[in-house]
């Protein structure tokens, strides 16, 4: 059975990642669509952003970190982040390029996935106590 403080943990991580979403999304809208640049670029920037916003929030409301070293803990959350965006792009160049799935979907089933995989790496190595 998930213990009762990982699953708040996990809960309070996805609410961040959903405000996440807003940016991830936007920012991928915007360079894509408006400024039409390699979709996969577009998707890799708004994931980043994304990932440093939800770095902060993470920081203060989900696992209420007190590490003087922010630098090392940013640095660990993004290079689980980046390994969590190959998996993203991965996901998505299956689903849209081989699958013909629309590529918005294909994001949101990323998203899902790749949730799960950052909060594991996260939790047991960013903010391990």
């Amino acid at each position: 059975m998930i213990d009762k403080i990982i699953f708040l943990k996990f809960i309070k991580f996805c609410v961040v990642g959903f405000s996440g979403i807003f940016v991830d999304f936007g920012t991928t809208w915007l360079l894509k669509e408006k400024i039409k640049i390699n979709k996969y670029l577009a998707n890799s920037s708004g994931f980043i952003l994304a990932a440093s916003s939800n770095y902060l929030w993470n920081r203060i409301w989900t696992f209420k970190s007190h590490n003087t070293q922010i630098g090392t803990e940013y640095l660990s959350f993004i290079a689980i982040s980046i390994l969590g965006l190959g998996f993203n792009n991965l996901i998505i160049w299956f689903l849209s390029d081989k699958l013909k799935w629309n590529f918005y979907l294909s994001k949101i089933i990323a998203i899902g996935i790749v949730t799960v995989w950052n909060f594991g790496m996260n939790f047991l190595i960013t903010f391990h106590k």
